[in-house]
């Protein structure tokens, strides 16, 4: 299966970008509509993987302050092979641009995690959505794939 990457700003991808979100976050995951789009959206890099019939299959922002998020996979595309891919075009945006932090917010079940591979937590815990998360942050050159599980 032969998949594309593309690297779209807001205007020019939104429909594409909130159809994906919404399936998967308010459709899927029941999370409000509200909590899932924000201020950040205009002005992130956001990525979109195309797949069969010129359909997204995958998406993931990165933040004018280094925070990747938003990443949202279609159930029948969730791999460990379709989240590298992602992540890669992310952590390659965040590259391009000169980011040297890279964040990433997480359920509080999965911070121990986080810090095994190099994150550490910045910032006090917070609500999202109703569920307890910790932002955590990691150089970009000792980044590794996060617990995707535990992201939103």
């Amino acid at each position: 299966m032969t998949f594309r990457i593309e690297n779209v700003d807001w205007m020019r991808g939104r429909d594409r970008l909130e159809k994906l979100r919404e399936h998967v976050f308010v459709l899927e995951w029941r999370l409000p509509r509200e909590a899932e789009f924000d201020e950040h959206d205009d002005s992130a890099f956001h990525v979109l993987i195309i797949g069969p019939g010129d359909t997204p299959v995958a998406t993931g922002r990165l933040t004018q302050q280094g925070e990747i998020g938003r990443v949202a996979v279609k159930r029948q595309y969730r791999s460990l092979r379709m989240y590298k891919r992602l992540f890669n075009a992310l952590v390659s945006l965040a590259k391009a641009h000169d980011v040297p932090v890279l964040h990433v917010s997480c359920d509080l079940d999965s911070v121990n995690y986080h810090e095994k591979l190099g994150f550490t937590p910045n910032g006090p815990v917070f609500m999202e959505a109703g569920i307890p998360r910790q932002k955590m942050a990691c150089d970009i050159n000792r980044f590794t794939l996060p617990d995707v599980t535990h992201m939103h």
